[in-house]
């Protein structure tokens, strides 16, 4: 909820808002299953939406969608909103946009191979260190050679050539071996039986159509549905952070703003960090911390603060702790953990707290206007003005159709690429090949007929070829004896 030029949260003694000049100092959504975590995330979406800021968020289960439609004032709703003393609470719908890696329940979200980049692919793919410094090879060689890998069969090709012609790179671009080149192979088969194809290839997403708004000025909420994602997890956890990087890449630096240019909420954002190399690791960390800059604020939604890094929650100055539970000792310590990242209340002990929050509060700490964590809070978080429920299919369908963006994503283009080239240049090589092999044949058979016709003069004559120059030999004796004797006759005369 959006009121006196704050984003209103909750209410706890007071009321809790969230300060626009804060929003891109980065935050934390956390919280057992079942505690209210979508809730917040949507109250936060629609209040940055109706302070005219897009928002981009993941659908995991399919609830979210209910942010187009309005929502309903129940009794219930009412006594709540009673309790808290919110008076000037109205229902409405938000401007969504649906997305869909899938193409079914969204505008097509996709990227090129080559966008996305070897580090991001080679976690896809699951790759060895060593496998992932064959893809970086087979990547450069492709840049060297202007040859455009935009899908899975323009990257197959490029493998397939340099695995064939690995002797001729070795020493240019470093070893390069068949079952490296193979192991990648089988991996990109897993990934195509994942529905991977249809990642990759264009017209790719420009992310810039995520920062519209409508014709009252609030911000696009960009849903992107991931219920059939999430059943990947790595595909899902890899491509909402190649987003995330490639707002970081196409966002000018803008510094300090009154207001962010858009909000990235990453829900079940552990997925990300589960068994992630290093260099992911850091890659992640440098986005968040310099992503601020560009007027992106990012929202990390997970269920226990220790799923993050220490590195990126040192990131997140706004907070939102949603009930823990501590059955055993590993959540007891990880109660302890939470709370203990908090600036305490005086008024009770964060770590009971968090184990006694019901559904729809929690504990929150949001950044004042000089930047520094707020006391921790006890908040009863607002109710959202949409839906609390999934859309109907209906609904989402038309939204999607009457959209301005439909038409744009949804026809795939196949453009001529590294595939197209290496398949027409083995064609080539090989009709080549085929030419030589002809030639060297037909080269063959020529001598063997001319070794045999050797051979065939240097073979005794037969009787009676004998017997028959015998005669034409007498016979031109006869005749040249004939026409010396009558050349003389005619001459004494």
């Amino acid at each position: 909820m959006f009121k006196d030029g704050k984003l209103l949260i909750g209410k706890g003694e007071e009321n809790i808002y969230l300060l626009p000049p804060m929003v891109n100092r980065h935050g934390l959504i956390a919280g057992a299953t079942g505690t209210g975590k979508t809730i917040t995330l949507k109250v936060m979406a629609e209040s940055l939406s109706d302070m005219g800021v897009p928002v981009f968020l993941a659908d995991i289960k399919g609830d979210v969608s209910g942010t187009c439609v309005s929502g309903t004032l129940t009794d219930k709703l009412r006594n709540r909103l009673d309790k808290m003393g919110i008076k000037d609470f109205s229902v409405h719908a938000y401007p969504v946009t649906f997305w869909d890696v899938y193409g079914q329940k969204g505008h097509p979200v996709r990227t090129t191979v080559s966008e996305m980049g070897p580090v991001l692919l080679a976690r896809l793919l699951e790759l060895t260190d060593v496998q992932t410094g064959v893809l970086n090879i087979v990547f450069r060689i492709a840049d060297d050679r202007k040859l455009l890998i935009l899908d899975l069969k323009d990257l197959r090709s490029m493998l397939t050539y340099v695995g064939e012609h690995a002797k001729e790179f070795t020493t240019q671009y470093g070893n390069v071996t068949k079952q490296s080149v193979g192991a990648i192979l089988r991996s990109l088969m897993a990934l195509e039986d994942a529905g991977g194809e249809n990642f990759f290839g264009e017209p790719a997403l420009n992310i810039r159509d995520w920062l519209a708004k409508d014709e009252n000025g609030h911000g696009a909420v960009n849903i992107f549905n991931c219920v059939e994602l999430y059943q990947h997890p790595i595909l899902y956890s890899t491509f909402m952070l190649w987003l995330l990087n490639e707002l970081f890449e196409i966002m000018p630096e803008v510094g300090d703003l009154d207001k962010p240019k858009i909000v990235f909420f990453f829900d079940e954002a552990h997925l990300l960090f589960n068994n992630a190399p290093k260099a992911l690791v850091d890659k992640v960390v440098q986005v968040v911390k310099l992503i601020r800059s560009k007027g992106v604020g990012v929202y990390f939604i997970t269920q226990n603060p220790a799923d993050l890094p220490d590195q990126v929650l040192a990131q997140l100055g706004n907070r939102v702790q949603h009930a823990l539970r501590g059955y055993t000792p590993a959540e007891q310590k990880a109660i302890k953990a939470a709370a203990a990242s908090f600036r305490t209340n005086p008024a009770f002990k964060t770590e009971d707290v968090i184990g006694e929050l019901s559904i729809g509060e929690a504990l929150t700490s949001f950044l004042d206007e000089e930047g520094r964590p707020a006391m921790v809070q006890k908040t009863k978080i607002l109710p959202p003005m949409s839906s609390m429920s999934a859309a109907d299919a209906g609904i989402v369908e038309k939204l999607i159709k009457s959209s301005l963006l439909y038409g744009k994503y949804e026809e795939v283009i196949d453009r001529e690429s590294a595939y197209e080239i290496l398949t027409a240049q083995k064609s080539q090589e090989d009709e080549e090949t085929q030419a030589a092999q002809v030639a060297k044949l037909a080269d063959k058979q020529a001598k063997e007929q001319a070794a045999a016709a050797r051979a065939a003069s240097r073979q005794p004559k037969s009787l009676t070829d004998r017997m028959i120059d015998k005669t034409v030999n007498s016979l031109e004796k006869k005749a040249i004896n004939v026409f010396t004797r009558t050349l003389f006759g005619l001459l004494r005369k």
